[in-house]
């Protein structure tokens, strides 16, 4: 087992140096230059007074150089901390007052969002640029302290490294009821022990095409990069506008021979509505999987019965628990619509508890909180000790005092099979397209508009692409006038386009329940019928 997430790189580079490690568009990057030039920028960011525990954002699109620029953080000794271009720089400013952060490597077409978030003066002297491109690009609020060509010029041998495996490897920033996103502290051993068994419950090996499908700023996009450097394999990069366009996601696996393809369900209900898989497609492909939400089961037969030389699986896990937490590969094609597939059972070192309020176990097909313990667990949210607090706690059942148990804020049930099945969400968290989102941060996003009194944000179900459509229903304040479309452009100030409400409802008062509650209920069954009326 390596110490470091970094050091499968290292191995590998000694094995199999000319072996391809990342292929994207138009560039490939070989294991060994993949270790040269990850110790360059590692050396160029410790030149520049980078030091151990350092938190170094990264904001550029996903490529091979990213990947390699993943490492140089790791090899530097700092924390990374993945940044989304397509977030707003509002937001994107929270992320860095949160993470405290001295350096942002960024590259590609993300200068004028850099110069956007940079120009705030409590970022203009505190944080350092490393622009990952050859030629050099700047704006009014920054200047790159190097770029590729400094960063070239320095030796490829390995740099040492003081960092431990229990020391954090990176920062992932997820969506927060307060309108406040929550740094999630994953350390090199978390992903490592998640690497490790998916190693051998998956039998990768060097012979493995596997896709760089999610979003670098994805938990997921861990297993795509590490179990792809554990492997030996080959990492291909799927452009993220392919997400929207089936039928060349479809071109593209066949293309790249993939032998293991890991997508977020969304895309995989998308491209079974246009009906773009053949019947007998990807040869090559072994495996399929997925993690993030529920897989509609009508769309996982439509796979199945197209690819019945693939194999299944259904992946679950919060970004807390690193990647995910438990198992299930599908034996056979469901015959029923509308049996639900468990999420299964815990991966190795790790456990599902289904509790009531008192943290009691609950029998078999009985409704509970779901808890996860194990190796996988997060230290935390980073400097909020009292979040932390309040969602992992001790175990009750365990006499170790750093024994910890993580909700989830899922529903679910032990069925007579032994298995966990996912019953839903007990708060106002959602999944859409693989995001996380707390309804909470669009509401408080909504809030700080001036023309509005009173607002609600709610999810229903559709057999769209979302997967969850966002509905907003609001009260201007008196005598103001606002229309969704005013609204819309108002928020993508503040929150990225995924989660900006797609459903829109403009209201005299807010229902309210006999708790003076406004009545979310009453709000979803409205939302239904008018999208039932639009859909006939």
């Amino acid at each position: 087992m390596p110490e470091l997430l970094h050091d499968w790189v290292t191995a590998q580079a000694d094995r199999r140096p000319e072996a391809k490690a990342v292929i994207g568009e138009g560039d490939c990057l070989t294991y060994a230059r993949l270790e040269g030039l990850s110790n360059q920028l590692a050396r160029t960011l410790r030149e520049g007074g980078c030091r151990k525990g350092d938190r170094v954002c990264l904001l550029m699109p996903k490529s091979p150089l990213a990947i390699a620029a993943i490492l140089g953080i790791y090899k530097a000794g700092g924390i990374y901390v993945p940044l989304d271009s397509a977030s707003p720089p509002g937001r994107l400013a929270l992320m860095l007052d949160s993470c405290e952060n001295k350096w942002v490597l960024a590259g590609g077409p993300v200068a004028g969002l850099l110069d956007e978030l940079l120009r705030q003066d409590r970022f203009r002297d505190s944080i350092r640029v490393g622009w990952t491109a050859y030629e050099p690009a700047s704006g009014n609020h920054f200047k790159p302290e190097f770029t590729l060509q400094e960063v070239e010029r320095c030796s490829t041998a390995p740099v040492d490294v003081q960092t431990t495996r229990r020391d954090p490897a990176h920062i992932l920033f997820t969506s927060g009821s307060t309108g406040i996103p929550k740094g999630v502290i994953i350390t090199h051993s978390n992903v490592i022990h998640f690497i490790e068994w998916a190693m051998q419950y998956f039998r990768l090996g060097p012979s493995d095409r596997m896709s760089g499908h999610t979003p670098l700023h994805f938990d997921l996009s861990f297993f795509d990069i590490f179990g792809t450097f554990a492997a030996g394999a080959q990492l291909h990069l799927v452009p993220p506008e392919l997400n929207l366009l089936p039928h060349r996601l479809v071109a593209f696996i066949r293309r790249a021979e993939l032998t293991q393809f890991f997508s977020v369900p969304s895309v995989l209900n998308y491209m079974a509505k246009f009906d773009t898989v053949s019947q007998g497609d990807f040869p090559a492909l072994r495996r399929l999987l997925w993690c993030g939400e529920v897989f509609p089961t009508p769309a996982l037969i439509y796979w199945m019965q197209r690819l019945p030389h693939v194999q299944f699986t259904n992946l679950y896990g919060p970004t807390e628990t690193t990647i995910a937490s438990s198992v299930y590969t599908v034996p056979r094609c469901p015959t029923d619509e509308k049996a639900p597939i468990p999420i299964g059972s815990a991966c190795d070192g790790e456990e599902l508890l289904v509790l009531d309020d008192q943290l009691r176990p609950l029998p078999p097909n009985t409704a509970g909180d779901l808890y996860i313990r194990g190796v996988g667990l997060s230290p935390g949210y980073w400097k909020d000790l009292e979040k932390t607090r309040r969602a992992f706690l001790p175990n009750p059942h365990s006499p170790d005092q750093t024994d910890r148990i993580y909700k989830t804020g899922d529903l679910a049930k032990i069925g007579e099979d032994g298995l966990v099945y996912f019953l839903g969400r007990a708060d106002s968290q959602i999944k859409s397209r693989g995001y996380r989102i707390e309804l909470g941060e669009i509401e408080a996003a909504l809030n700080a508009v001036d023309a509005i009194q009173e607002c609600a944000v709610v999810a229903i179900e559709t057999e769209g692409f979302d997967r969850m459509v966002i509905c907003c229903a609001y009260v201007p304040a008196p005598g103001r006038e606002l229309s969704p479309v005013a609204l819309r452009e108002e928020l993508s100030k503040a929150l990225p386009g995924y989660m900006i409400p797609v459903r829109w409802m403009t209201l005299e008062r807010l229902p309210h329940n006999g708790n003076v509650k406004i009545d979310r209920r009453k709000l979803k069954e409205e939302f239904r019928a008018h999208e039932a009326q639009t859909h006939r």
